[in-house]
């Protein structure tokens, strides 16, 4: 099956296709700058396969969390590009991606996954990999003060290995969780997002584009009104 992954959650933006059993992916590292480089990496990608979007199966999008703005630059273009070209869709959590990478870069089984979510807090989840090879959350997706994690964990995983930059804005506050020093994998990346996908479009949980949505964890805003606004 052939399938066009996109993510642009955090402050890197990345594509990966899968054609005719042969990946082409592009990353990078932009704050603020999605917008303008998303659209540009996907006709890249497709280029390099020599393929259009009406020869693949499906897209596959990162649903968050992280970014409220880059969620919604990704989940939309993820929509224009299915509507353009009538393919189905599926979210993919950049948590998870991010433990998947752990997995097939490093063959770290257990992982924990953490996002700077700002407003002093973190995205989290815990992962184990499956029989299929795919990173499974051991817990619901939270977002929570790094302070409370190891609480959060202490029955659930023993020893991990740390993804995000949540691990780098609060290293002292999550230094109790027993994980790895270096943390090597900052950020989402739509190439691990491929084999998820793919296994949730084997599962039937595809939707169409008018129904892909967002998850943002945090059910608060993210900013504070003006004075004289709240």
């Amino acid at each position: 099956m052939n399938y066009l992954a996109i993510d642009a959650s955090t402050e890197a933006c990345s594509v990966a296709l899968v054609y005719n059993q042969q990946t082409y992916h592009h990353f990078e590292h932009c704050p603020q700058s999605h917008s303008l480089l998303l659209l540009p990496m996907v006709d890249k990608v497709l280029q390099q396969a020599g393929c259009k979007l009406t020869d693949l199966d499906g897209l596959i999008f990162g649903r968050g969390p992280g970014s409220f703005t880059g969620v919604r630059i990704g989940i939309g273009v993820a929509q224009g590009l299915g509507f353009a070209s009538d393919l189905p869709v599926v979210g993919v959590s950049t948590l998870q991606a991010m433990a998947q990478t752990a997995y097939q870069q490093h063959q770290q089984a257990s992982v924990i996954a953490a996002i700077d979510a700002r407003m002093s807090e973190i995205y989290t989840c815990a992962y184990q990999v499956d029989e299929h090879g795919i990173m499974q959350p051991l817990l619901a997706e939270a977002v929570m003060p790094p302070e409370q994690a190891q609480a959060h964990y202490q029955d659930v995983i023993a020893k991990a290995y740390a993804v995000g930059t949540g691990w780098g804005s609060y290293s002292e506050a999550l230094s109790g969780l027993s994980v790895q020093e270096q943390v090597d994998i900052l950020y989402p990346d739509a190439q691990a997002m491929l084999l998820i996908g793919a296994k949730e479009f084997e599962l039937g949980n595809a939707v169409s584009a008018e129904q892909a949505q967002p998850v943002y964890v945090r059910d608060t805003v993210s900013w504070k009104k003006l004075p004289g606004r709240e």
